[in-house]
This record gives structure tokens, sequence and C-alpha cells, in this order.
């Protein structure tokens, strides 16, 4: 999956070492089913990936889980935002928007969550691409 690109970044990258298996389990079990598979594969290889200014490319496994859960969660997002639920966050445009995949349904796609306007908008076919678009500035936010 995009892991190659891990190697040979096309801009700045800060990776953290690769999810322990033990964390990848603790994130789905909180989450309720399983991680995609493609975003397993790429915690595996950094458990956290940052770019250029600190934008949260890749969460940890672990921050996964938490902002997940509280997005979910928080009573406050329940009437003027649409339901998180089909949506797994897993990054940051660093402008308050968040990057996600549909984890429930069997596609690869990503999206990005506007929080100012709740809209939510393809950005990328998968995960490999919306990486490497993120890193070559192809995709800004």
């Amino acid at each position: 999956m995009g892991t190659e690109l891990l190697a040979t970044p096309p801009g700045p990258v800060v990776c953290r070492p690769g999810a322990a298996e033990s964390a990848l389990r603790d994130c789905a079990g909180a989450l309720g089913g399983p991680l995609p598979e493609d975003l397993a594969d790429l915690l595996r290889a950094a458990d956290g990936i940052e770019g250029e200014y600190g934008h949260g490319l890749l969460r940890p496994a672990e921050r996964i889980a938490a902002e997940n859960l509280a997005l979910r969660g928080d009573p406050e997002f329940a009437t003027p935002y649409m339901p998180f639920e089909p949506l797994l966050f897993f990054g940051d445009a660093g402008n308050g928007d968040l990057f996600a995949v549909l984890a429930a349904i069997d596609r690869p796609d990503v999206f990005v969550w506007n929080h100012e306007d709740d809209s939510r908008t393809w950005v990328a076919p998968d995960l490999a691409t919306c990486l490497r678009w993120r890193l070559t500035g192809r995709i800004t936010g």
C-alpha cells in the first residue's frame, strides 16, 4: 500500500515507529470493527506521520481511536452535524478539517470533513494516493 512512500517521501515528514499489533487490535476494538487493511498496513509502517508544519498526515493508532470515539460520542455534535459513524478519521489538514475513510463500507476512497460546514468531500481514490498527494502538495486541506 503506500508504505513505499515512507522510504523516500517526496516532502518533509516525521514518521513514528510502526504500531504494535496490540495497538492495532486495541484501536479496532475501541472502534467496534476491523481497521481497513490499507490503514492498518500504514500504521504498521508508521504509527503517526507528521508533515510540514506538524500536520497530522496520519494519527497514531491510539489517537485515531480516541478522536473517532470523541467525535461520535459528543452530544454537542449530534444536532449540527451529520453522523460520524460512517467515517474513520485518520489525519488532519492543519485547519480543523479531518481526513477519513469509510471503514464500514468496503471502499478505499478518502474524504475530507470540513469542520465549518460539515461537508464531506472526496479527495483521493485510496489512502496511498492521498498520502502521496498530500506530501507533494496536490492536496493541501
